[in-house]
């Protein structure tokens, strides 16, 4: 949404920010855009998410929606965001005059069952709380420290 409105703000400080104030409310916090890898998800439940939404990661799964191709020999998923041109005309029958496509297409390669996937990030989450203490999701937030990095991992371990 930055890049083609110039309004946005990076998730983890939205969460962090808007969550005490919802949390007061009885309200919930609901992490939408930038969970590349568990250790996201984790930070968005650390920072203060209720839930996270995963629509990247758990794209281009035997269980996600899209179209599977085929191009040079390796397999693809078509997967687009519910703001993009292919969501509105395939959705709302086009992007209405007053609006703009703000989300992508964009072809993912095939993953197989969702079940690994979904295996890792549970691992990941379960890790994170035993690292900080916690007893349960919700109780993530509670002990949680957010400290600002430069080089996030080594790059030895690209795999981890």
């Amino acid at each position: 949404m930055r890049v083609k409105t110039g309004v946005g703000y990076p998730q983890l400080l939205a969460i962090i920010e808007c969550a005490d104030a919802a949390h007061g409310l009885g309200g919930h916090i609901i992490s939408d855009g930038g969970c590349a890898v568990p250790g996201d998800i984790a930070k968005a439940f650390g920072g203060g998410a209720d839930l996270v939404m995963l629509g990247g990661m758990l794209a281009g799964h035997d269980e996600s929606g899209g179209e599977r191709i085929e191009r040079d020999g390796k397999s693809y998923k078509v997967f687009y965001g519910m703001s993009s041109d292919t969501a509105m005309h395939k959705h709302a029958e086009g992007i209405a005059e007053y609006r703009a496509s703000e989300g992508k297409t964009v072809e993912v390669p095939y993953r197989g069952p969702v079940i690994n996937t979904v295996n890792d990030i549970l691992g990941g989450l379960r890790s994170a709380c035993t690292y900080v203490g916690a007893q349960s999701l919700k109780e993530l937030s509670k002990r949680t420290t957010f400290i600002r990095v430069q080089e996030p991992h080594n790059p030895v371990f690209a795999n981890d």
